[in-house]
């Protein structure tokens, strides 16, 4: 099978564990796990910090594919050394085209680091990915407990924020320019990104958790009150005061749900473009496979977060009202082993993590951004659709404003469409600098 030949298998396998990633988390965080006969007092799988670990363990999943291909290079070339001596030498007929000569294997491309001079990332300085890592725990855990808040759909279309950090993050620290139509795309992208956040907000959702954990005996809010809980409070208290200033009656715990949740997933794009820059920085500067970077942030994420739920179990978990919450370790371990379900999308989830890296590293350079951002799109789509077609939303027609605005910002600022105006066709003349030219691994 040719080089170019096999890029549509790729794309479409990424686009597959990309929903497949997303859907298996919901799914997860819709697993009830006690009081399931009681819909006043049921409690679902609600282990962020978990489900953060499964990500990491499912990019040291790439270790492995690095391993295997590592036999299949060493065996080949042995095999070749052999055959080398008996091989005659090449005639018209078996010589290489030119077309596969210059069309590089994109999964052999995964598996390559730049030789254009710059340092290899080995021994010591390979702690420089635990700094990406880092912002990586942080960004996916906030997006775990937003997704806890709202839909799938919700959260995907959110998650578009990022182009938002990107660019802002880009000009402060790397020093790249942006013209004026991308500052116009980025405030289309806010635009949206709010938008989404509303439809979410007025419109009600069925899978929407009303029970956040369980109840204590004075009937306050007990259980995984841990880290959301207090933020609700404080949003209500605030919702109350302007209610009363705008003579609104009512406040919905599910509408403040879901603004909280679209601003956790909002904030934490915050994090993972802090991400995207570091990685550049460090690509910039070194020469490292693709594949190997992704175990290297795989390997150090997991052990921070391994170590981090350790010192928060005994910290907070294992007190009165961080029992049974996000932080203790100990339920959510047996809340996994003890449930059929949440065992086998934990397994699938890492699965569909370590497989959208792999796909998506092989094919992220050997595609126009034109079709990366069509994959995104896709993907967005795919997960609303599926939403949709399971009960775990319903239809809300401003959802689709929010989600265009989104897409042509995103379009807009990476160059995709023009913008209407005349003076920018004479801008466009000249070619933009990419903001990110290594182009930054999603993990997810």
């Amino acid at each position: 099978m040719s080089s170019q030949a096999i890029i549509p298998l790729l794309v479409t396998m990424m686009l597959v564990t990309g929903v497949c990633n997303t859907l298996l988390t919901k799914y997860q965080d819709l697993q009830c796990i006690r009081n399931c006969d009681d819909p006043e007092r049921i409690e679902t799988f609600e282990q962020p910090v978990i489900q953060t670990a499964q990500m990491f363990i499912g990019e040291m999943g790439c270790w492995l594919v690095v391993a295997i291909f590592a036999i299949i290079r060493r065996y080949s070339s042995s095999s070749s050394d052999t055959k080398a001596q008996y091989a005659p030498l090449l005639t018209s007929s078996s010589e290489p085209s030119s077309e596969d000569a210059t069309q590089p294997n994109p999964i052999r491309a995964s598996f390559a680091a730049s030789d254009d001079g710059r340092q290899p990332l080995r021994g010591p300085i390979l702690l420089l990915l635990a700094l990406p890592a880092i912002c990586d725990i942080t960004g996916t855990t906030l997006m775990n407990v937003g997704l806890l808040y709202v839909a799938a759909s919700i959260y995907q279309m959110t998650r578009g924020a990022l182009v938002l950090f990107v660019g802002l993050f880009s000009v402060l620290f790397l020093r790249r320019r942006l013209r004026g139509y991308q500052w116009s795309a980025l405030v289309i992208v806010v635009l949206g990104v709010a938008v989404v956040g509303l439809a979410g907000a007025i419109a009600k959702n069925p899978q929407a958790k009303p029970v956040i954990g369980g109840g204590d005996a004075d009937g306050s809010p007990g259980g995984v009150i841990g880290t959301a809980s207090p933020f609700l409070a404080l949003m209500k208290r605030s919702a109350v005061q302007v209610s009363q200033d705008l003579a609104v009656r009512e406040i919905s715990d599910e509408a403040l749900q879901t603004v909280l949740g679209v601003l956790m997933i909002a904030g934490a794009q915050i994090f993972t473009a802090t991400q995207f820059v570091l990685e550049e920085w460090v690509l910039e500067n070194y020469s490292i496979e693709p594949l190997k970077m992704v175990g290297w942030e795989g390997t150090f994420g997991f052990l921070v977060t391994f170590i981090g739920m350790i010192i928060l179990h005994w910290t907070v978990g294992v007190t009165e009202h961080g029992k049974n919450g996000y932080f203790d370790a100990v339920e959510g371990w047996r809340q996994i082993t003890h449930d059929r379900n949440i065992a086998v999308s934990s397994i699938l989830i890492m699965i569909s993590i370590g497989g959208f890296n792999f796909f998506g590293i092989s094919v992220t350079r050997s595609i126009s951004a034109t079709s990366r951002s069509t994959i995104d799109t896709c993907r967005t789509l795919f997960i609303w659709i599926v939403s949709l077609a399971l009960g775990w939303e319903t239809f809300k027609g401003l959802q689709i404003l929010g989600f265009a605005l989104l897409v042509y910002g995103t379009f807009l600022f990476n160059d995709i469409v023009a913008a209407p105006t005349a003076k920018f066709l004479r801008f466009r003349r000249k070619q933009a600098e990419p903001l990110l030219p290594e182009e930054p691994i999603e993990h997810m």
